[in-house]
């Protein structure tokens, strides 16, 4: 029995240290963590801040819900062989060009969903964002504990047939702290979730004047 307690006390503290490892420094937390510092220190940047008025001032850093990696998923991609362009509505009642580049599917609780991936006719011609892809989504937490009109995930070109969808990295346009000076593209029908994707930032609406 002493033997028992022993080898019991002897891998306890492994695991305990395996565990905070997971979940504690991984490259994946530690990856959302400087997405969430990158984007406080773009609002506190006078020259990137969407914000304005006492709503730059008053800032101090996003409300994020806690990092979950339940919601870093790894999607079954298909690229869209012959992308058409396509006007995507924006809130301010023009449209910007994209393309369809292709279908995520992914599972989240049991259940599969898929979201499509477009990507800017704009900032294909631009060097620095030629591989860059946009996401926009809807879920249930949208007017609740986020922007009503949803949120927005950024990504690259996958080289393969999945892509890794990392919710604790979305965040609201710009449209939701100042809908006068941006021009954001409208969440398609198609990628509205019906289910609750708590994760990424949260939203204030301290901001929405």
């Amino acid at each position: 029995m002493k033997k028992i307690i022993l080898i019991l006390l002897a891998v306890f503290p492994l695991l305990m240290f395996s565990q905070k490892k997971k979940t504690g420094n991984s490259k994946e937390i530690i990856e959302i963590k400087k997405f969430q510092t990158d984007l406080n220190k773009e609002y506190l940047d006078k020259k990137e801040t969407p914000l304005r008025g006492d709503n730059y001032t008053n800032f101090k850093q996003h409300p994020f819900f806690p990092i979950d990696l339940k919601y870093r998923v790894t999607a079954k991609f298909v690229k869209n062989d012959n992308p058409q362009p396509f006007d995507l509505p924006t809130s301010s009642g023009k449209s910007k060009l994209y393309q369809e580049f292709g279908k995520a599917t992914f599972s989240l609780d049991g259940k599969s969903y898929t979201l499509t991936i477009y990507q800017s006719l704009d900032l294909m011609k631009m060097e620095k964002y030629k591989d860059h892809l946009f996401l926009p989504f809807r879920d249930e937490t949208n007017q609740k504990e986020t922007y009503g009109g949803g949120k927005y995930m950024d990504l690259k070109i996958p080289k393969g047939n999945s892509i890794v969808l990392d919710f604790n990295q979305s965040y609201q346009p710009f449209c939701a702290y100042n809908a006068y000076d941006y021009n954001c593209p409208i969440v398609p029908e198609e990628n509205k979730l019906p289910v609750e994707i708590r994760a990424g930032v949260m939203y204030d609406d301290i901001y929405h004047h």
